[in-house]
This record gives structure tokens, sequence and C-alpha cells, in this order.
């Protein structure tokens, strides 16, 4: 499942420096309009009923989502090409991101999302496989570390299409588009030809391959397992870091909690890239990630306790550099295990599902759970599972 590079092999830093801004466009195209303009457009469809009417909007648009970046990561492991799908997808989700603000109605906005989600991830889901048959092991520390700039991206490009003085309003999903393209074209033109046949090879499945692929499963589960409990705790905080900070102060405002959340992004980057060129060094890959859910878990244990402001803070500052580190550093070794390059990008798809999964189940279970139990016990029911996380992968820090 792992293999070393010689210094040949290896690919230049620029290269990994456009696959991380490649795919922090992908962010781009999806973290502006999901969380600014989609709520916008809703809000002047609907009016005082928006909350229902985005709900429905996300929750039919994250389904599509799922089930089109497992498909097109299968489409591009059988074509065995992977650009054709990218710029495809670039084109068809740039166009119908246009759209989305001439719909006219709700049902003619769901429609448009759906079929957004569809282009978008005819992007997205080539674009990671794409990485797996570009970069070698001893290189996915270091693009994993740059991985964290992509939230960041789609955070600043959010920020920017909404002020007004640089975007006029009637503007913003053409400036998000244009973005978008600016983003990905660079490795698109740059990046042909860096796939590497040691990546790619087809690989039998034999009567001797049938112990390691057991192996392999094993560790591919608890990696699965492993993101999927941390963004449990990750979309559950999404939506109600305001709400969490006006427990504890009413007043709070929410510029403050935006640059909490801005800052958290801003610190992550640097300790993801040298964290991720540590794990590459000292071939400890997932070393990172056990330390990372513990730490993510020591924070929420903060949060949970903290009846002020400051303590409440620097518990989410824990919670929030840990997590991002370990979601960046995940998504890149997630390449490492994956047992068949032949099935890569489909394997790819079954992992989003890690993040589209809480994202539809979370907001729906915290509105249970805060009125009943309060944060303390949501905050602390997180602690578990990062901590779980943490068990899941312990066991695997010496076997890749």
């Amino acid at each position: 499942m792992s293999q070393t590079a010689s210094s040949e092999d290896r690919q230049p830093f620029w290269f990994l420096v456009l696959f991380a801004v490649a795919i922090g466009g992908g962010a781009v195209a999806y973290v502006p309009l999901l969380t600014v303009l989609l709520p916008l457009k809703v809000t002047t469809l609907i009016g005082t009923e928006d909350v229902p009417a985005l709900a429905q909007v996300t929750f039919y648009g994250a389904i599509i989502a799922s089930l089109a970046n497992i498909a097109f990561g299968m489409l591009s492991d059988r074509s065995r090409m992977r650009i054709p799908w990218i710029v495809a997808g670039l084109i068809c989700s740039s166009f119908l991101l246009v759209l989305i603000g001439e719909a006219s109605s709700l049902s003619e906005l769901i429609i448009l999302v759906m079929a957004w989600q569809i282009g978008l991830n005819m992007m997205l889901s080539p674009l990671l496989a794409w990485a797996g048959d570009c970069v070698p092991d001893s290189q996915k520390g270091v693009l994993g570390g740059l991985l964290a700039i992509a939230p960041a991206m789609g955070g600043v490009a959010g920020s920017i299409v909404t002020f007004e003085r640089i975007v006029p309003p009637d503007y913003r999903l053409v400036t998000v588009a244009f973005i978008v393209a600016a983003t990905i074209l660079p490795l698109i033109l740059l990046g042909k030809g860096r796939a590497q046949a040691s990546l790619t090879r087809h690989v039998e499945i034999t009567h001797e391959y049938a112990e390691e692929k057991k192996r392999a499963r094993s560790v591919v589960t608890r990696m699965w397992l492993a993101r999927f409990l941390v963004q449990i705790a990750e979309a559950g905080l999404f939506a109600f870091l305001l709400f969490w900070l006006r427990s504890i102060v009413a007043d709070f405002h929410e510029n403050t909690a935006a640059n909490i959340f801005s800052l958290v992004l801003l610190l992550s980057i640097p300790l993801s890239l040298l964290i991720g060129r540590w794990s590459d060094k000292w071939h400890r890959p997932i070393t990172p990630l056990v330390a990372c859910s513990a730490f993510s878990a020591l924070g929420l244990t903060i949060m949970a306790a903290a009846n002020e402001l400051n303590l409440a803070m620097a518990g989410y500052v824990v919670f929030g550099v840990s997590a991002s580190i370990f979601l960046s550093l995940h998504t890149s070794q997630t390449l490492r295990v994956l047992p068949l390059p032949q099935h890569r990008g489909r394997d790819l798809g079954v992992f989003n599902l890690t993040n589209t999964i809480p994202s539809i189940v979370m907001p729906w279970l915290t509105l249970t759970l805060v009125p009943s139990f309060g944060f303390a016990a949501l905050f602390l029911f997180f602690a578990a599972l990062a901590l779980l996380a943490a068990g899941l992968l312990a066991t695997h820090t010496k076997r890749l």
C-alpha cells in the first residue's frame, strides 16, 4: 500500500502548491454560496419562512452531492482520465452557479442547486483522485499541510464577494465562478503528464493479494470512521458557534465570532505544513492524526467546562486548530491507504460521505440535544467521539 519515492519521482513544490490552490478553488466554489449567498437568495424568494426552505435546499443538494461524488469518481476511474472530467465539471458548475442567481421560485432553486452539485462533484471528485495519481507517499504529508489553505480560501472568497465596494451584489456569483476558474486552470495547464506509473498501475487481485487486501480494508475502515467521528463534531459546531458563545456572553457580536473562526483557519495553515513535513521526514503519516484527534477532544472538554469567555475561546481555538489540521492531513493520507489505484476515484467518493452525512444530520441533532442537555453535554459527547477516533488510528501509527 505504501511506496517510497526516489528524488526523480518526487513532485516539485510548485506543483504541490498548484494542487492545494486548485483544491482551495473547489472550496471557493461552494463555501460562499452555501454559507452566505444561498441563504440570501432563499430569503429573497421566501421571506420570513427562509429557515425551513434553506434546510430543504441544502438537504437535497447534499444528497445529490454524495451520490455524484461517488459516480464521477467511478467514471474517472473507468475512463482512466481525470482532466477532461475536471474541465467539464468546471464549465458546468460555473454556468449553473450563475443560473442559481436567476432562480425565480423555490422549486427552481432546488433543481438548480441539485444540478450545480452534480457539476461541482464532476470537478471535485476527479481532482482529488488526480492528486493520488501524481503525488508519492513521501510527499503526502506536505500536500496535506498545504491543503489547510482550502477552507481559508473559501472563507476569504466569501468575504470578498460580499464586500459591496469590491463586488456589486448582482455580480457575486459571476465573481465566484471567475475565482474558481482562476485557481483551477493553472493546475490543468501545467500539470499534464505528471501522473506516475507506480501510482496508477492496475493492481491484480490474486490469491497472494487477499491477505494484504484484508489488512488494507481494516486500515481504510478505521480511517473512514475516524474522519467521520471528527467531522460530526466539526459539523455540529460549524452552525452553532455563535449560539454557544452567546450562551456565555449574551451580546457577543457576530463579527467577533467570524474573526475567531478566521483565526483558527489562519493558525492551522503553517502548523499543518510543519506537521505534514515532519510526518514525511520521519515516515509517521498517522501519528499526527492521532495527536490532533486527542487535542480536539481536549479542546472540546475545555469548552464543556468553560463558564467564562476567555476559557471558552481558548478551548475553541484548541479544538478548531486541531480539527482543521486533522482534516487537512487526513485528506492526503487517505490517498496512501486506498489499496486499489484503479478504484481510487470511487473510494474517495465513499470517503466524501464523511463530509456530507455529518453536515446533513448534525445540525438537526444539535437542535434536539442542546435544549434538553445543554452545550456542555454536547461538547463532552463530541470529545468522546474525538477520543474514539484517536483510538481507532493509534494501532496503525507504525503500520503504514
